[in-house]
């Protein structure tokens, strides 16, 4: 069996690791790859979104399965491009990743089949925007309809911070072409969850619930980011919660999908806000999220490879079921100085051997120079912490968290408080992370 796997973040170092311990003889390639990938799989020198270059390296090694971990070359029409050479690969076809390149688009989806989703307007024009903004008030969300690296929701509990979105979006061009064209929805309140499916286009089947976090700071507070850590399962998790998802979420929208001739098949991920009303989206991706990938592919016991194998060759999942590992993981995200506003990059990073049974670090923004093994990104390390429960899990992330070390490094050691916390406040979870 030969895979390739397509990115080079914690993302991908989660799927190559899943991948090695559900088919422990299998030849593995990751492009680009990073170092931590590099000591479970053999690099390839081609960028993630070199989609030419990659189509013709699967030629020509014969791979048997390439999985994409990134949404910029599905975007990009990577899975149409394999498919029309015969290559066999698992992930949305350009069309469906819509539902995750333009929120617009996965919007008007989501209304026409009445999907539990907020209120939305969308604009192509600033002015008319900003009226809308002004007749509408605080507090909404803004978004960018285009792919912005999971930083183009901003939430905005004011009037004056929506119009400032709004500006930094469509006048001042933050995100470039991902802003010009712009939703805005209201507020929900509740809690986050995600929740990932695999599907073959007809049947969806979900993975573990999970929850990230997005600001870069304790307590909720700062910037957002792409990610500063997650745990899995998250509640609620049961299945008849899962149950209900699948049924008035993922499948309207997969059939939908396959109504306009882009059948999606690959990962779907549903990030969720549970309202008083009951689950409603916020927002749909094409692919695994980052990091919670981290934390729900380590409790995930059912072989992955077989049933994505089938995906990419266009057959069914059959009766599959993803069938979970007892116990819960927890991800803290390790990142660079500056993040998320920029990255420090070159610092040596002193890496101590942990325990495979407890700890799993996922290389997210590493490289090597000079043989050392160094900070190349704003999100540097992912720490992923199994345990028996979730404090355990939290523990043994935090523990090792702190054993890892590289000039500048911040981290939230408060990951997890919704459910660790009994008076829901992160301030009581635990201690910051001692300055480095």
């Amino acid at each position: 069996m030969r895979v390739l796997v397509v990115g080079s973040g914690g993302r991908e170092h989660a799927i190559v690791d899943k991948l090695r311990r559900d088919e422990p003889g299998a030849k593995l390639y990751a492009a680009p790859g990073n170092p931590g990938i590099a000591e479970l799989a053999q690099k390839v020198p081609l960028a993630a979104d070199d989609i030419d270059g990659l189509a013709g390296f699967a030629q020509r090694e014969s791979i048997d399965l390439t999985v994409v971990g990134p949404e910029v070359p599905l975007a990009a029409g990577i899975v149409d491009l394999f498919q029309s050479r015969g290559v066999p690969i698992l992930g949305p076809t350009r069309a469906a990743s819509r539902i995750e390149a333009s929120k617009a688009f996965a919007k008007r989806l989501m209304q026409e089949q009445e999907v539990p989703t907020a209120d939305f307007v969308t604009f192509t024009d600033a002015e008319t925007a900003l009226a809308h903004v002004r007749a509408l008030g605080g507090p909404l969300v803004v978004k960018a309809s285009g792919l912005a690296a999971g930083k183009g929701a901003i939430v905005c509990p004011t009037t004056e911070e929506a119009l400032a979105a709004v500006g930094a979006l469509m006048v001042e061009n933050r995100f470039g072409d991902a802003g010009a064209e712009v939703v805005i929805e209201e507020f929900m309140e509740g809690m986050e969850v995600s929740v990932f499916f695999l599907t073959d286009g007809d049947r969806a089947v979900p993975l573990l619930t999970s929850r990230d976090y997005k600001r870069v700071g304790e307590g909720d507070l700062g910037l957002n980011t792409g990610g500063m850590g997650a745990y899995s399962p998250a509640s609620p998790s049961d299945t008849e919660f899962l149950e209900d998802v699948r049924r008035t979420i993922a499948q309207p929208v997969l059939e939908a999908l396959a109504g306009e001739g882009c059948p999606y098949r690959g990962f779907l991920y549903a990030g969720l806000m549970l309202t008083v009303d009951g689950p409603r989206v916020v927002e749909f991706n094409c692919r695994l999220g980052d990091p919670e990938t981290q934390a729900v592919l380590p409790l995930t016991a059912s072989n992955l490879l077989e049933p994505m194998l089938a995906i990419a060759r266009g057959e069914g999942l059959g009766e599959w079921v993803a069938h979970p590992v007892p116990g819960a993981a927890l991800v803290t995200v390790l990142a660079s100085a500056g993040y998320p506003e920029s990255s420090d990059r070159s610092r040596p990073i002193e890496l101590p051997a942990m325990d495979p049974d407890t700890v799993r670090v996922y290389h997210a923004g590493t490289a090597r120079e000079a043989g050392a093994l160094v900070s190349k990104g704003g999100r540097v390390l992912g720490v992923t912490g199994l345990g028996a429960n979730l404090e355990q899990a939290a523990r043994n992330s935090r523990e090792a968290a702190g054993r890892i070390h590289f000039d500048g490094v911040h981290w939230r050691g408060d990951i997890g408080w919704h459910e660790l916390s009994p008076d829901r406040s992160p301030e009581s979870v635990s201690p910051a992370p001692p300055a480095s």
